[in-house]
Formats: structure tokens, sequence, C-alpha cells
């Protein structure tokens, strides 16, 4: 009895004493876990506080970097707007001098055409010259002309005055043609048309009954050309030109010579029928 009775207290009391163990070992867990849990409370502020800190330095590395952004931005813009700026004065810049030198280029175009008309102007008017100083040279340069028989070389104004004068003397009027004619001898006194002028001047003075005066051009005729294709008809109206003033022997006398020296002349042939008549 007594040994068990022994051996249920030593249960009981090893029940006891693990019990115990058991709630001193529940005792420290609790506190050991309270302690811990302090001391993870202590850490969580720690860590709040580092997380706030580091928040904290993130915003104001932010807002120094937004400053920093800005202060570009605002700089790059203020460049550009001062490029901007420079730019558009350096683009009216030139196309003020592009307008400029349009304006330039059409004066310069409005001179050129006004320079070249005035050369077009300049060479019609040379050439005007050109051809005015042509047609006076060609009226001044002598040409060959044909007058009763004769060629000689004439300049134009010779062959215009004696034309001229002839054409007078066509028209019957012989007081003018005997001026013209005096003209004309007076300013070709040696040309070639000099005998024909003498003739005709002879046969206006006739026809005015200026018979002295024409009895010395028609005896002018015959010394200056004998050869002369009028010489005989000179000769001729000489003869009769006497008859006139009532020269009959000077008449007979200029009518044999000239039968003498012109014989196959038509007008040797009217010489010999006046001599028939005279007495």
């Amino acid at each position: 009895m007594r040994l068990l009775w022994r051996r249920t207290v030593g249960q009981r009391l090893r029940t006891i004493d693990m019990k115990v163990f058991l709630r001193g070992f529940v005792v420290g867990l609790v506190f050991s876990g309270l302690g811990a849990a302090n001391a993870a409370l202590f850490e969580d502020d720690d860590a709040r506080r580092a997380i706030l800190e580091l928040r904290q330095k993130i915003e104001a590395m932010r807002i120094e970097s937004d400053q920093r952004f800005n202060a570009r931005q605002l700089e790059v813009d203020r460049k550009t707007t001062d490029d901007s700026t420079q730019l558009r004065r350096s683009l009216l810049d030139l196309q003020n001098q592009i307008e400029a030198l349009r304006t330039e280029l059409a004066n310069q175009r409005g001179a050129n055409e006004r320079l070249a008309r005035d050369v077009a102007e300049l060479q019609r008017r040379q050439k005007d010259a050109d051809q005015q100083l042509e047609d006076r040279l060609r009226k001044l340069e002598p040409t060959k002309v044909t007058v009763d028989g004769r060629e000689f070389m004439a300049d134009p104004d010779e062959q215009r005055s004696y034309n001229d004068a002839l054409a007078i003397f066509k028209k019957g009027e012989f007081a003018s043609a005997q001026t013209a004619f005096v003209s004309f001898l007076g300013r070709y006194p040696s040309g070639g048309y000099a005998p024909s002028s003498l003739f005709w001047l002879g046969n206006a003075q006739y026809a005015t009954r200026n018979y002295a005066e024409a009895i010395i051009n028609f005896r002018q005729v015959i010394s200056l050309a004998p050869e002369h294709m009028r010489a005989p008809e000179a000769a001729l109206a000489m003869a009769n030109c006497q008859i006139e003033l009532k020269d009959v022997k000077a008449a007979r006398k200029t009518l044999t010579d000239l039968v003498k020296v012109y014989p196959q002349s038509e007008a040797a042939a009217n010489a010999k029928e006046r001599l028939s008549r005279l007495k």
C-alpha cells in the first residue's frame, strides 16, 4: 500500500511539476512574446521615421528637380523666344533685303530697257544719218551722162540744174529760160553741158529777139566744141540772127562756112537753100 501510495504520490508530484514547468514555460513564452512585440513596436516607429524622412528627401528632391526643370524650361523658353525673335528679325531683314534687291533689279531692268531704247534710237538716227550722207554723196558724186551725143561726167546737181533750165525753155518761157541758162553757165562754165547750154541760151535769146547776144552764144558753141552735134544748127541759127539784123554779108559767110565745114549735116542743106535766096 505504501509503495502504491508512494508511486501515486510520486506520479502526482511529477504531474504537478510538469504542470508548473509548463505554466512557467508558457508564462516565459508570453513574456518573451511581449518583449518581442515591444521590440517590434519600437522598430516600426524607426521605420516609419525613416520612411517619412525618405519621403521628405524624395519630395525635396522632387521639388528641387521640378524647380531645376522649371528654371531650365524657363531658360529654354527664354532662349527659344530670343532665338525666335532674332530669327524673325533676321527673316524681316532678309525680306527687306530681298525687296530692296527686287526694287534695284526692277530699276536696273528699267534702266536697261531705256538704254536699249536709246541705243536703238541712236542706231536708227545713225542709220538715217548714214543714209542721208550716202544720198548726199551720191548726189555729189559725178556720174556718166550723155547729152546731144556727148558722153561726160557730171554731178547730180549739175544734171538737175541743166534739166530744169531746159524744161523751162521747152515750156516756151524763153525769158525765164535765158535767166536759168545764164545762171547755169555761171556755175558750170566749163562743164560737159556748156555747149548745149550755150545753144539753148542762144535759141531763147533769138526767140526774144536778142539777136546780137544770140550770135555771141552760137559762135561760142562752134568755137568751144566744133565737133558737137549742135554746132551745125548753131551756125544756121547764127546766120538767121544776122539776117534779122540785115547783115546779109555776114550771113552769107556764115552759111558758106557751114556748108563747107558740115557738108553732110541737115543744117548744111538748109544753108544751101538760104544761100540761093540771099541777094
